[in-house]
């Protein structure tokens, strides 16, 4: 039986959390980009037609509603294609790291989903085309995060990036499995 510390860190993180300094095979990077190109697909097919009720709800106690969450994807992955980007035109440049808990409070996390969703397809079509073309070389690039005090590679952002979709991609999925959404998805 799960007691209630694990019931809210399989809540909050129910994929569990992302390891940090891993090595990454080439195809192990090769499934990361995949599963970066399918997100935005798999989360418009689950909550893209949801009612506010759905997309007020949150998906745990004392987390963002899944409204919320959708924005939130966006406003991650936004930053993470311009790091990406950075890390490939610059020598380990010094990212600049957002409050993402602030950003959920400003007046666009209010919005409806389908701007973030239509954000999201794109974006990550934008963000794939740049890591299938990656070398050797160009998934060694780097950059330096000054929060976490860590300099971070590409094959590592990219499968945490993989990580991050269907982390919060679950939240969405499990909360409709808990309330019973999966069969009447509409």
């Amino acid at each position: 039986m799960n007691s209630p510390m694990n019931d809210s860190q399989n809540l909050k993180y129910p994929i569990g959390d992302f390891t940090y300094g891993q090595s990454f095979s080439a195809g192990e990077t090769e499934q990361h980009i995949k599963a970066i190109n399918q997100m935005p697909f798999k989360l418009t097919e689950l909550v893209g037609k949801w009612g506010d009720d759905r997309l007020d709800t949150p998906y745990r106690p004392e987390g963002w509603t899944i409204r919320q969450l959708v924005h939130h994807i966006a406003d991650s992955h936004i930053n993470a294609y311009v790091r990406t980007k950075l890390a490939l035109t610059e020598t380990n440049p010094t990212i600049t790291p957002y409050e993402e808990g602030e950003w959920a409070k400003l007046p666009d996390s209010t919005l409806d989903i389908a701007p973030s969703l239509v954000i999201l397809r794109n974006l990550h079509h934008r963000w794939v085309t740049v890591l299938e073309s990656l070398t050797d070389t160009d998934l060694n690039r780097t950059y330096f995060h000054p929060g976490s005090q860590r300099t971070f590679g590409l094959r590592e952002v990219i499968a945490m990036y993989a990580w991050h979709g269907e982390h919060h991609y679950q939240h969405a999925y499990r909360l409709a499995e808990r309330n019973g959404w999966l069969e009447k998805n509409v």
